[in-house]
């Protein structure tokens, strides 16, 4: 009696963490809050559905070359990896995927998004944060006459008899002429194409550009006599988006210095908020100590002076004016930006910047249509199999067998309590390997009801038999099992996100199998012959 006491009392432990791990609970989680650290209660849903399931997004990165080569392609994917998994898992999706995949891939899946651009900019923007000093001792406005004649150069061929080049079409050129060594008289008299597009802005070092003329003018700054002719130790950038003076709209365009005074690898926290007194989203800001120590040196110098600062190669905002030492703490204007756009700014610069340009080169989204017909057919199909499953045992082992169905209800609970305990996300390769394990469930218990047969005809007693059929069915049992596991683990190391799915369900359900046929049954059994001490006969 002691045996089936502790026998049952280790059941209703299983029973009871099962249950314990498929009721929904609420969890704690901490999370950084306007720089500090903050506890809110979350409701954890048990098993949560995958992106075939419930719908949602998959993207397939790869490292963008086309900008440029990559020194290290496989160390910046590795670091790529890294930065998008923090992104994605600020970004708040429930379970999402997101894997390195042979030497060159990271595939990322995102269920139930409901907002792929979105998510698409978050995972591809750069998000590289630099503060620079704008052009305060006017270099580039006591250049343009050099600029004008080097842009004016650029714009026309260099051989004589040769078709005008795509800029000389541009500027309205139809005449070529031959390039030769630039002199003073030819500086002065050069056609001002370059500054004639240009107007001086509010602040040292800022122009505007009419919004038209942006490509123009945008294109020209890329020709390598252009760059030549800017002062060194400059460069232009322009701001993040169009400003209107009266009824016309204007693009900034910043002469900063091309040394920044620091970068964003020295942030710490970002958060994003409403300024109260503007009333427009801003990004506030905080630097390491060590960060704030540069920060703090360098802004000191630079007292009276305009800070530009700009993300992913462009000036955001207007430049503030620097008029004391700063140290650890900033903010960064959006303009008209929401706070939404404040948020994932401010998320991304969390996560930090990308190592190299990431492209997109597969995208697949999976409406919640089709991930409701994925469910009802899953679900329809694991019904059949199980009723088809209950009928053929009920029929062929008549007694046994609808003790072998009590054991697979126990095998259900258990299987979906160990997948819960583990945070799984349901998909419909797992759906299949859950319905997969439930054959190899009742295959166990065929191997034990099929020795107990054996047994029976060598006319040993039914406690005999039993004891006899469950020790001489356990090696096949688990030789069976244990190959099996062996293979789903290959999968799981080798495979994709669906095939992870498969080998996770079909290992939990094989674990969950082996339990019930080999200790659940028997303990039914036993439980049976106890109470039926005179029983002479098993029917099996």
């Amino acid at each position: 009696m002691s045996s089936i006491r502790n026998r049952l009392i280790v059941i209703g432990l299983l029973v009871l963490a099962a249950v314990y791990f498929l009721f929904p609970r609420q969890v704690t989680v901490t999370a950084t809050v306007d720089g500090e650290l903050q506890e809110r209660q979350e409701n954890r849903i048990p098993l949560k559905l995958g992106l075939d399931l419930q719908g949602g997004m998959h993207l397939a990165l790869e490292i963008d070359q086309s900008r440029g080569a990559v020194a290290n392609p496989d160390d910046a994917l590795d670091r790529a990896l890294t930065v998008i998994r923090t992104r994605i898992d600020e970004f708040g999706v429930a379970e999402p995927l997101v894997q390195k995949v042979g030497s060159g891939r990271i595939v990322v899946e995102l269920p139930g998004i409901d907002d792929p651009q979105r998510a698409r900019d978050i995972v591809q923007r750069s998000a590289f944060l630099e503060f620079r000093i704008t052009d305060m001792q006017d270099q580039f406005r006591a250049a343009l006459p050099s600029i004008d004649a080097a842009a004016q150069r650029a714009g026309v061929s260099g051989e004589r008899g040769e078709a005008p080049s795509a800029l000389a079409q541009l500027l309205g050129s139809d005449t070529t002429q031959q390039q030769d060594d630039t002199t003073a008289t030819e500086d002065q008299t050069a056609p001002a194409v370059f500054s004639s597009l240009l107007f001086q802005g509010q602040l040292t070092g800022e122009f505007l550009v009419p919004e038209e003329d942006v490509p123009r003018l945008d294109s020209m700054m890329r020709f390598p006599e252009v760059q030549r002719a800017i002062p060194r130790g400059l460069e232009l950038l322009w701001g993040s988006e169009p400003r209107s003076q009266g009824a016309r709209p204007f693009r900034a365009l910043y002469a900063v210095e091309n040394r920044p005074i620091i970068t964003g690898e020295y942030l710490s926290d970002a958060q994003a908020q409403i300024d109260p007194v503007f009333n427009q989203a801003v990004v506030n800001f905080q630097l390491t100590r060590s960060g704030g120590r540069i920060f703090g040196r360098e802004t000191g110098r630079h007292v009276g002076d305009y800070m530009a600062i700009v993300l992913d190669g462009r000036v955001q905002g207007q430049p503030p004016v620097i008029r004391s030492q700063i140290r650890r703490r900033g903010q960064i204007e959006l303009g008209s930006a929401g706070i939404q756009d404040a948020q994932d700014l401010a998320l991304v610069l969390r996560a930090g910047a990308l190592p190299a340009p990431i492209t997109i080169v597969e995208e697949r989204t999976v409406g919640p249509s089709l991930g409701r017909d994925s469910i009802e057919q899953g679900s329809r199909a694991g019904v059949i199999a199980a009723l088809l499953v209950i009928v053929a045992i009920a029929v062929y082992y008549r007694l046994a067998g609808l003790v072998a169905i009590a054991g697979l209800a126990f095998y259900v609970l258990f299987a979906l309590g160990g997948l819960a305990s583990l945070e799984a996300t349901l998909t419909m390769p797992g759906l299949a390997g859950f319905v997969l394990s439930l054959g190899l469930a009742v295959d166990a218990n065929v191997l034990i009801f099929e020795r107990i047969r054996e047994e029976i005809a060598l006319n040993k007693t039914p406690r005999l038999a039993i004891d006899s059929g469950f020790q001489h069915a356990m090696p096949a049992i688990v030789d069976a099992n244990i190959t099996t596991v062996i293979t789903a683990v290959f999968l799981f190391y080798l495979g994709t996100g669906p095939v992870k799915g498969f080998a996770v369900t079909l290992i939990i359900g094989i674990i969950a199998s082996l339990i019930t046929a080999v200790f659940v049954t028997r303990t039914f059994f036993i439980i049976w012959l106890q109470r039926r001490d005179t029983v002479t006969e098993l029917s099996i």
